[in-house]
């Protein structure tokens, strides 16, 4: 079972994350209004479709990559800027809906709290549900540091003193030593030489190599990958959103990848007045006409407050 902690208060849950969690490493929240437990797992989208679990990997890769091919067709119409590869296709076609292998994720503790309390689920007896906050304390590696390309490099060509150093000690040699010889003829003899192959040494640049070239696509990856998409929208940028990029889609995340913070409904109705308070709500969170309906839809249905 996964570690556990329960929250009833908003005051609650802003301790929780200054005094429980890991200190000293970027961590990664995501709200469920629905928990693990109750069959939620945390796994991308498209791992949720029964109809893919009887076919083949092969089968259901090639089934995504089709889909993400027809919608790539389409974005030429709907976008300023095509997207650059596969990585930036399937974050857009996440953030429209698409299912896909990324599951979405937050560094903002407080943008997964809204998520997990701004509606809270019943069920088929009408009861309120607990809902939960899911803090990721397995460590995937980030795309932006393993998919950095080494620059293109001049290697320079040293002066003369640096080309008659010694390989091993850096040592230059004034001709007197034994460094090259222990005659002035000998020294004369090894500067010609080393001048000889300097001037016949051009500058040579050195190919640009990427780091992991598993990672020219996200249907080639072998690990889970934390993806920072492009802010193609501003309800990404708004949201602080990541993406986990799931190499195994069908699988859930294991208990022992993360932390839950059951959240409990008790608390929904005050925690949802704290953050429209903190200005961590709908129409920040939503920064187009949808939030702006919700948050009224909010204001002036839900709780009868002031517009």
């Amino acid at each position: 079972m996964s570690f556990q902690i329960e929250i009833t208060s908003f005051q609650d849950y802003l301790d929780t994350v200054r005094n429980e969690l890991p200190i000293g490493k970027r961590i990664y929240f995501r709200g469920q209004k629905r928990l693990v437990s109750e069959g939620f797992e945390l796994k991308p989208s498209i791992g949720r479709y029964e109809t893919l679990k009887s076919r083949s990997l092969f089968e259901r890769e090639q089934k995504e990559k089709e889909v993400l091919e027809v919608f790539s067709n389409h974005l030429m119409t709907y976008v300023n800027h095509l997207p650059r590869n596969d990585w930036e296709s399937l974050a857009i076609a996440q953030h429209h809906g698409l299912p896909t292998r990324f599951m979405d994720w937050t560094t903002n503790p407080l943008v997964a709290l809204y998520f997990s309390a701004r509606e809270t689920a019943f069920d088929e007896k009408n009861n309120a549900q607990n809902s939960a906050v899911y803090v990721l304390i397995s460590t995937p590696r980030r795309y932006t540091e393993i998919s950095a390309k080494t620059d293109s490099e001049i290697i320079p060509v040293g002066d003369t003193q640096t080309a008659l150093a010694s390989p091993e000690t850096g040592y230059v040699s004034d001709g007197s030593l034994n460094d090259f010889g222990s005659s002035v003829n000998k020294f004369d003899e090894v500067y010609e030489s080393v001048m000889d192959r300097l001037e016949k040494t051009p500058f040579k640049e050195e190919p640009t190599q990427e780091v992991d070239t598993s990672l020219k696509s996200p249907f080639s990856i072998s690990e889970n990958i934390i993806y920072d998409p492009p802010h193609v929208s501003p309800r990404i940028r708004a949201q602080d959103g990541v993406l986990m990029a799931c190499w195994q889609p069908m699988d859930a995340l294991e208990e022992k990848d993360y932390i839950e913070i059951i959240v409990r409904h008790e608390a929904h109705d005050d925690i949802r007045k704290r953050l429209d308070q903190y200005g961590l709500f709908d129409k920040q969170l939503f920064p187009d006409l949808d939030g702006i309906a919700k948050w009224l839809k909010y204001r002036a249905f839900e709780i009868d407050g002031k517009l």
